[in-house]
């Protein structure tokens, strides 16, 4: 999994005379100063373009249509490979995959939440109610909260999971929350799908 911002080729502008040759290289100058500015102040949006944060540590997740809201703890990979994840003993604490980009960064953020544990709910209880359109909202370290607009909600089999959607790189800020569903194998103690929710950046306030 990897994320990348492309730099454009570059290319050769002809000019007829020195006079067009000043003008070019003051407009290309003032272009890169507006881009250092917006990169300063941790927002930016190309004309016609995506919005785009610089990286900042995600603080808190929210997500008003079904009343889930969580602190987020940064959390990598267990020895087996597999994505770690908040204990059971604490169902109602979320995590940011620190792999994955922070919230509002060019690709897809991921973040991990139970359905329950401990025979208590957990915070993504009711993702799968979740619908496109819905909201969710990512509280920054730098003060700001990226706002996420859900595109399409999946359940499917844990077998079958679709790595590339989820992790492989976007051309946009993206996010992915994602839990347990399906069908309870009760022998097992596990459930046999996964919910996604996944969602496009729309806006950024202040937190």
């Amino acid at each position: 999994m990897s994320t990348r911002l492309e730099t454009p080729p570059r290319g050769e502008i002809r000019t007829g005379s020195a006079a067009n040759k000043i003008s070019i290289a003051i407009v290309v100058l003032l272009g890169l100063i507006a881009l250092v500015v917006g990169l300063s102040t941790g927002t930016g949006k190309s004309a016609g373009g995506p919005i785009l944060l610089a990286s900042s540590a995600p603080t808190r997740v929210t997500v008003p249509s079904i009343n889930a809201s969580s602190s987020l703890i940064p959390l990598g990979l267990q020895a087996d490979g597999e994505l770690a994840v908040p204990p059971l003993s604490t169902p109602m604490q979320a995590s940011w995959y620190d792999k994955s980009p922070t919230p509002g960064a060019l690709g897809p953020a991921v973040v991990l939440g139970h359905i329950n544990g401990d025979g208590k709910p957990g915070i993504f209880i009711d993702l799968e109610r979740v619908k496109a359109g819905d909201q969710v909202l990512v509280d920054r370290a730098d003060g700001q909260t990226a706002v996420f607009t859900v595109s399409h909600v999946d359940t499917v089999p844990k077998a079958n999971f679709p790595s590339n959607d989820v992790y492989g790189d976007t051309p946009d800020a993206e996010l992915r929350l994602i839990t347990c569903g399906g069908v309870l194998d009760k022998a097992d103690h596990n459930y046999l799908s996964n919910v996604i929710v996944y969602a496009n950046l729309t806006e950024v306030r202040k937190t």
